[in-house]
């Protein structure tokens, strides 16, 4: 069996070798969950290994790229550790001989698992104009942590293609499960006065914090009900960051324009991409309205974002997103935005999704796309980039071939561009590249793949956030 589990992996001799290092410990059981659970759990102490030997390096530098980019990559392993830990609770939920298929906890494991791979490459890249000698000190170790959750998402493919299909509670029509109440519901489409909000900020010391900042530090860790910050109208020039412990805030503001964060972090002032980010959120749960988030460095400082998400199932509504290079950093997890303005510069999209069985993209669905210069709707990142649009309007500045190579022939065959339905001038179809990996789709049944339901199992959380959505294809 753990050959067959390691068929599908991009190097099976060493899958074999890990797996069944973990397996000699228990010469009971091997079903597929115990199979996959007992390569899940060599990984965690993969990657706790690499938590240490990446903070040992942080007194060999003084360069402060290089500290900021250490910090990075300690946080974002732990964030793997943490995603790979649900992942395991998940897979121990399995019991032999019980229904091995559920579509809910397939869609969690695979969102998951799709983060804690993509994590390390963001470490990695944090090196970037640096002289090399500390991301050459723990490269090996991060590729044995990326080789290792790689193994375990094609494992994981491979076993639910061939098990029957275990139905979810997920609901139709409506979208909202019978255990979402109408107040919960109601939250988002409720004014800021008429709610019950746990903490207000104003600049005028009309509320209890004038920073962002200070309320947040004072949300109880690990919330499980919902947290909820008002925000006045003002401008609050400040870095905001929602650590992986701040779960289930809610932020309201008073509109796009009138509450605004902002900043002008940037590359070339020595920060990493990941950590120029106006606002960043990484706990769970997270809900943003009527509020901007600004980056104001200029075009000429290359990698400057106002907004960076590794929240699972975050949503925004009715929020701006402003900024020039690397404007929105969608990096991982399952997020959804409805009502939003995204500015920026260079292309619209730039996916990152590095392995074929990463359950990553982006889907862009009832938009508007509208440019001031001809623009590209994206360039593949990295190799398996996958970004779809669907039902969107395309103003005549989008360039007739629609899409932009970033490197030569890198990731042309192997990517996963998509239209389907769009309209307005720029929508043609007839003069898009011919590149393997571009689709001009047809079919519904395909298109519907990439919809709020299927693409990031919209029907089991949104509904608890109060965001309004099409779930699926509308007419």
């Amino acid at each position: 069996m753990i050959r067959q589990a390691c068929q599908d992996s991009s190097d099976p001799h060493s899958c074999v070798s890990d797996f069944q290092t973990e397996c000699d410990r228990d010469a009971g059981r091997r079903d597929p969950a115990w199979v996959l659970g007992a390569a899940v759990k060599t990984t965690i102490g993969e990657a706790r290994r690499a938590i240490e030997t990446v903070s040992s390096l942080t007194t060999l530098s003084n360069e402060i790229r290089e500290q900021i980019a250490i910090r990075d990559c300690m946080e974002l392993l732990d964030m793997s550790v943490e995603e790979l830990g649900a992942s395991m609770a998940e897979l121990q939920r399995i019991q032999p001989g019980g229904p091995p298929r559920n579509a809910r906890r397939e869609e969690n494991l695979k969102a998951w698992l799709s983060a804690a791979l993509g994590n390390q490459d963001t470490c990695i890249e944090g090196f970037e104009a640096t002289d090399g000698r500390i991301r050459n000190s723990i490269t090996g170790s991060l590729r044995q942590v990326t080789r290792l959750v790689s193994n375990v998402l094609a494992e994981f493919k491979r076993v639910v293609t061939i098990r029957p299909s275990f139905p979810s509670n997920r609901t139709v029509g409506s979208e909202f499960p019978t255990w979402i109440g109408e107040e919960e519901r109601g939250l988002v489409r409720m004014e800021p006065g008429m709610m019950h909000v746990d903490a207000v900020v104003a600049q005028d010391g009309s509320g209890r914090y004038q920073t962002i900042m200070a309320a947040v530090e004072e949300v109880p860790d690990h919330g499980e009900r919902r947290y909820v910050i008002y925000v006045k109208r003002g401008v609050y020039r400040e870095n905001v960051e929602l650590k992986k412990k701040k779960s289930n805030i809610m932020m309201v503001g008073e509109g796009m324009g009138l509450t605004v964060v902002s900043s002008g972090r940037n590359f070339l002032q020595g920060w990493t991409t990941y950590r120029t980010a106006t606002f960043a959120v990484s706990g769970r749960g997270f809900i943003a309205r009527d509020m901007t988030f600004r980056n104001t460095a200029g075009p000429g400082n290359r990698q400057a974002v106002a907004l960076r998400v590794d929240s699972d199932r975050s949503a925004f509504f009715r929020c701006s997103i402003e900024g020039y290079q690397d404007t929105l950093y969608a990096h991982s997890l399952r997020q959804f935005y409805r009502d939003c303005n995204i500015h920026g510069t260079i292309t619209i999209t730039a996916q990152g999704r590095k392995d074929p069985n990463q359950a990553t993209g982006f889907s862009i669905q009832k938009s508007f796309v509208y440019a001031t210069v001809p623009t590209y709707l994206g360039r593949p990142w990295k190799p398996y980039s996958r970004t779809v649009f669907m039902q969107t309007y395309m103003s005549g500045l989008v360039r007739p071939e629609g899409w932009l190579e970033w490197a030569g022939n890198f990731g042309l065959n192997t990517l996963y561009y998509g239209e389907y339905t769009n309209y307005g001038p720029g929508a043609g179809t007839g003069g898009r590249v011919r590149w393997a990996g571009y689709h001009a789709i047809r079919d519904a049944r395909v298109a519907a793949m990439f919809t709020v339901r299927r693409f990031i199992d919209g029907g089991s959380w949104l509904p608890s956030t109060g965001v309004i959505f099409t779930a699926g294809l509308t007419k």
